[in-house]
């Protein structure tokens, strides 16, 4: 299950997941997403807040965990991983390999600043 929520201009997406990733999470966001392009025309950010990793419900989750990055990524300006897991802060850095967004790590307790960052792309 995952929480998907927007900010008040709707350009930002906060993605919490709260267990394994499922399939039908990327069709939240994907649903989310969606409205975020029709109501303000872009998707400036996107913040995922987790404290540590959930993993994927099964190989159909990350097979569509995939197809939905491979699919949008290039719609997003900038993502901010609010995250405490000292693993997850080394991911983005390999992921600004492989897509287009700028990625920044933030600890879970900076998701203000990191909300700021997506708005504005200033830290």
């Amino acid at each position: 299950m995952i929480s998907v929520e927007t900010t008040s201009n709707n350009s930002i997406l906060i993605i919490t997941p709260q267990g394994p990733l499922e399939r039908q999470d990327f069709e939240t966001i994907g649903k989310e997403f969606d409205q975020a392009i029709v109501s303000s025309g872009k998707v400036t950010g996107l913040m995922i807040k987790m404290k540590s990793f959930p993993g994927w419900e099964n190989f159909e989750a990350i097979a569509t965990h995939l197809s939905f990055v491979a699919g949008h990524h290039r719609l997003i300006e900038r993502i901010a991983v609010a995250t405490d897991n000292s693993f997850l802060k080394l991911v983005p850095g390999l992921a600004s390999y492989f897509v287009h967004p700028k990625i920044q790590v933030f600890d879970l307790s900076e998701t203000e600043q990191a909300i700021s960052w997506l708005e504005t792309g200033v830290r």
